[in-house]
């Protein structure tokens, strides 16, 4: 499988019966696709869907049904269509259980940069620092490096898109989880070694005495 592959399999073990998650835009929305449609899971996207499900198989797609970056998606049974105000007002309220969401850098903090892209226009953070302030789990689905660049740093160079600690760092080279002491690592990729993560974070880790396990998959 690919390392997209790979990390949206990861993502969706930490999703539970009964949460209300939000999926962010590129890989993160991949992560509805390793979910059984009967997990009892409501994916919701900030255009105005609860209830998303998989990608629909080609010649499929419903061109009124998408997620919030316009991926055509399809609906669980007893999914909502709402406006725009209700949905932000569940990210607001603090009724999300967990959010995914893409990421260019993460520092030893835990804090996200995720939505100022050097070199290009973008129209704003769009629904990100909501998400980030407002979910009670903020799990970043990344690649470990962009172009042999870590995007795991000791202090983002690029814009914060919330002063708040992420839950988990998931990427196809580690599980990372951000604590008040730093960047712990608790699983490698799959036959990937601890020196190879090292090279390809320049942001201190904590490395537990134990063997750092592979990463389990969905």
């Amino acid at each position: 499988m690919d390392a997209k592959e790979l990390i949206a399999r990861r993502v969706a073990l930490e999703i539970r019966r009964g949460m209300l998650v939000n999926l962010g835009i590129g890989l993160p929305s991949h992560v509805a696709n390793y979910l059984p449609a009967d997990a009892g899971v409501f994916f919701q996207a900030e255009n105005g869907v609860i209830g998303l499900g998989a990608r629909p198989p080609e010649g499929m797609e419903d061109i009124n049904l998408t997620d919030a970056g316009g991926g055509f998606v399809t609906a669980v049974p007893g999914a909502a269509s709402i406006d725009s105000a209700m949905s932000f007002g569940l990210i607001r309220g603090g009724h999300l259980d967990m959010t995914v969401l893409g990421g260019l850098q993460v520092d030893e903090r835990g804090f996200l940069a995720n939505w100022m892209v050097p070199g290009q226009m973008v129209p704003g953070m769009g629904g990100a620092m909501d998400l980030v302030a407002g979910a009670k789990q903020v799990v970043v689905a990344m690649l470990h490096t962009a172009k042999g660049r870590p995007k795991i740093v000791p202090e983002c160079s690029l814009p914060l898109t919330a002063a708040r600690r992420v839950s988990l760092i998931v990427t196809e080279m580690a599980v990372i989880r951000p604590t008040e002491q730093g960047l712990v690592l608790l699983e490698r990729g799959p036959g990937v070694s601890l020196d190879q993560i090292r090279a390809a974070t320049s942001a201190r880790l904590i490395v537990p005495d134990h063997d750092v396990p592979q990463m389990q998959l969905a």
